[in-house]
């Protein structure tokens, strides 16, 4: 991987880390993936068309499906991992979720894109499961069992964070093809994503409308966050594919497992930091492998 790549791959890391406290904090809904993609639509709609007001037009068919496909994938994520925000820890749900995501991803590279991972970046790979597995409560998984409140909010955790995790793959093998050998721009594939994800939602709103206008008024500043935030990690991650593999840059982004252990502990008094702090770090240690 390049200087240049692990930049933009640990730049995002912060920004991913970032948006993934706020959606906690606002403990927004499918109401809240909604605001949040409406409004990407429309601060990065100038970005949007001077990247691509030509390019789309002589896109195919192959090009559209992948497009659509990679938003459905990413409105049931959106929905997956605020879900398991709303029954469980943030130190739970988004390292499991991280770390699930990238090691499918990582043999979707493998097997789909024609990439080759290696010995050393088997042993890293191994490392990064073994720090999701403390950071989502090691020894307290089993610990718990005498506790039902806990141990049902750590399976809780567990059981949304891997469907999570398994999105996260679909999407990043998706938009890795899209970006890699259809040769999309990292921004058009963010953004026309996004906006092709907004009709999935629409209904639920149109059904709920005094319930969407209720939490607009108390959620829109933290969706407007996210809309400044979360299209910014997720593009300068795709700009490093271009530059790296698949396989390598998609691990190596899970270094949001630091930035978010240290915030879900600080900021949320979320418990077991020192525990998820050893587990980052092991997961960092992988990313290196």
């Amino acid at each position: 991987m390049t200087p240049l790549a692990l930049a933009l791959v640990l730049t995002a890391a912060v920004c991913h880390a970032t948006w993934n406290l706020v959606a906690k904090r606002a403990g927004g809904g499918s109401h809240f993936v909604l605001m949040g993609a409406l409004l990407v639509a429309v601060v990065w709609l100038p970005a949007a068309l001077w990247v691509g007001v030509e390019a789309a037009w002589q896109w195919g068919w192959v090009e559209w499906a992948v497009l659509a496909l990679s938003a459905l994938l990413h409105v049931l994520y959106f929905r997956a991992l605020l879900h398991g925000y709303a029954v469980s820890d943030l130190t739970v749900v988004y390292p499991v979720a991280r770390g699930t995501g990238p090691l499918v991803s990582s043999i979707g590279a493998v097997v789909l894109l024609d990439e080759a991972l290696g010995m050393q970046g088997a042993l890293g790979v191994c490392a990064i499961a073994a720090g999701v597995l403390l950071i989502a409560g090691g020894p307290r998984l089993w610990s718990a069992a005498h506790d039902p409140a806990q141990r049902a909010r750590v399976r809780a955790g567990l059981a949304w964070g891997g469907t999570t995790g398994l999105l996260i793959a679909g999407y990043t093998v998706i938009d890795g093809y899209a970006v890699k050998v259809l040769l999309i721009s990292p921004i058009l594939v963010d953004w026309i994503g996004n906006v092709l994800r907004i009709p999935f939602m629409l209904p639920g709103a149109l059904a709920d409308r005094e319930g969407f206008v209720r939490d607009w008024r108390a959620q829109w500043k933290a969706a407007l966050l996210l809309a400044l935030i979360s299209p910014v990690s997720y593009v300068l991650v795709l700009f490093a594919a271009q530059q790296a593999p698949l396989s390598h840059v998609a691990p190596a982004r899970e270094v949001s497992m630091l930035f978010a252990a240290v915030l879900g502990g600080r900021l949320l008094g979320e418990t077991d930091r020192g525990l998820r702090l050893v587990g980052a770090a092991c997961m960092a240690a992988g990313v290196m492998a």
